[in-house]
């Protein structure tokens, strides 16, 4: 059944269902809090309460905003874990990612570990020889700046092709879908603001996390000329021994849909370390 709270600015809409400790997802740019429907009932199913989000200007969230960027995911993201008694472990996809940073560092006692699928967590820099030896990142580039420019559907919904290579079972439904939720104007307009954003503030707050971190990449991410590098430079960054990395071969930005069990399994034992280790912790 879907929830709606109230915070500065709008409602942000979310899904919540099971029992135990709580994971909250957070979906990427231009997209809903569908992109994790194959994900969330093995959660609920392992025995976690599992709050499935709408990030600001997505899904059944309110359409316009004042700002985009990852602090302000992050702020939205933070009340819903308040608003159902936390701590949680944040799994963020793309800008939130990014953002899930953010929460964990500006806020520990809220969140207890982060799992970051395809992140765009750190400043990016112009990448010439990527682009230039890499066609896939080239051309995801490509029909990136055509949504941007143009605000085009059909660029976004092109740049989506190339970023699941591997498709659902559902991929023609749920590309409907999108097509229909970004022919919204308003919806168009936060997909293209939150595009315009800079990680800036999200890779500022890396040395500054306290809490376990998982990483995962696809080795066929479009977004990046070299996704492995991408994530073992936000390792990089993260203080010493609270991070780790997991590549996926073969997917693409959307692990989380072209793999979902790939996904779940590197999930399920994060989850249960973080969660022991808490538990232990407050009982101490």
């Amino acid at each position: 059944m879907s929830e709606k709270l109230s915070v500065a600015g709008g409602e942000i809409a979310f899904d919540v269902a099971g029992e135990g400790p709580l994971v909250v997802l957070a979906h990427g740019m231009g997209d809903s809090r569908r992109s994790y429907r194959f994900v969330m009932p093995a959660l609920v199913a392992a025995g976690y309460r599992v709050a499935n989000v709408d990030i600001r200007g997505c899904g059944e969230s309110s359409s316009t905003w004042a700002s985009y960027g990852r602090g302000d995911i992050a702020g939205d993201l933070l009340a819903v874990i308040r608003h159902l008694g936390g701590p949680a472990v944040i799994v963020g996809q793309s800008i939130s990612g990014g953002a899930a940073t953010v929460a964990a560092a500006t806020a520990p006692q809220d969140v207890a570990g982060v799992i970051e699928l395809a992140p765009f967590t750190r400043l990016q820099r112009f990448d010439a020889r990527g682009l230039l030896r890499n066609s896939h990142h080239r051309k995801g580039m490509i029909r990136l700046a055509g949504m941007l420019l143009r605000g085009s559907v059909s660029a976004w919904l092109s740049y989506l092709d190339l970023a699941i290579p591997r498709k659902p079972v559902d991929w023609e439904e749920e590309r409907a879908n999108i097509s229909r939720d970004l022919s919204d104007p308003a919806r168009m307009a936060a997909l293209r603001a939150m595009g315009r954003t800079t990680p800036a503030d999200a890779g500022a707050q890396l040395p500054h996390v306290s809490v376990p971190v998982l990483i995962v990449m696809g080795s066929a991410d479009p977004d990046w000329a070299d996704p492995r590098a991408e994530g073992e430079g936000v390792l990089g960054e993260l203080p010493t021994g609270i991070g780790e990395l997991a590549v996926i071969d073969g997917a693409g930005h959307y692990p989380h849909v072209e793999r979902p069990d790939e996904v779940v399994d590197l999930a399920f034992p994060f989850l249960r370390t973080v969660f022991a280790a808490h538990a232990g912790s407050t009982d101490a």
